[in-house]
């Protein structure tokens, strides 16, 4: 991969990725209403650009950051490294960390339907969930 913006290595598997990134949150929560057009407009400009490196998580937007970084790369998934994060969820009483084996491997299969992708190139908790050992958790994901 070449890209205008330098690439990095990241871990000891050598996925590379731009040397800048694109964190999506921002599209669908936190910073005012999401945009849709402006949003795919950003993702896009940014392919054009030479950032490859895609961030979100199926907490941002309960959702629909997934689905619309999915929408912005429909045809494009040969260009893009994709980051997406498990184990934050909200409810009734706020925050909640659910770092076990299961929630895990539900939260891989909805974000790869959110997604429209068949693999997430870097696939990672959000938050430790101090209830579940790590080794638990991280074990869970090995056997995909």
């Amino acid at each position: 991969m070449t890209t205008s913006v330098g690439t990095r290595i990241l871990g000891t598997d050598g996925l590379a990725v731009s040397a800048v990134g694109l964190g999506c949150m921002g599209m669908s929560q936190s910073y005012g209403p999401a945009d849709r057009e402006e949003s795919l407009a950003t993702i896009h400009r940014a392919l054009e650009l030479g950032v490859t490196f895609l961030d979100t998580s199926d907490v941002y937007g309960d959702g629909h950051n997934e689905e619309l970084v999915g929408e912005a790369i429909t045809g494009r998934r040969d260009e893009v490294q994709l980051a997406t994060k498990f184990s934050l969820s909200h409810d009734e009483r706020g925050m909640r960390i659910d770092g076990r084996p299961e929630n895990v491997r539900a939260c891989a299969e909805a974000s790869l339907r959110r997604l429209g992708v068949d693999v997430i190139d870097l696939y990672y908790q959000h938050r430790v969930d101090p209830t579940v050992p790590i080794e638990d958790t991280v074990g869970s994901t090995r056997c995909w």
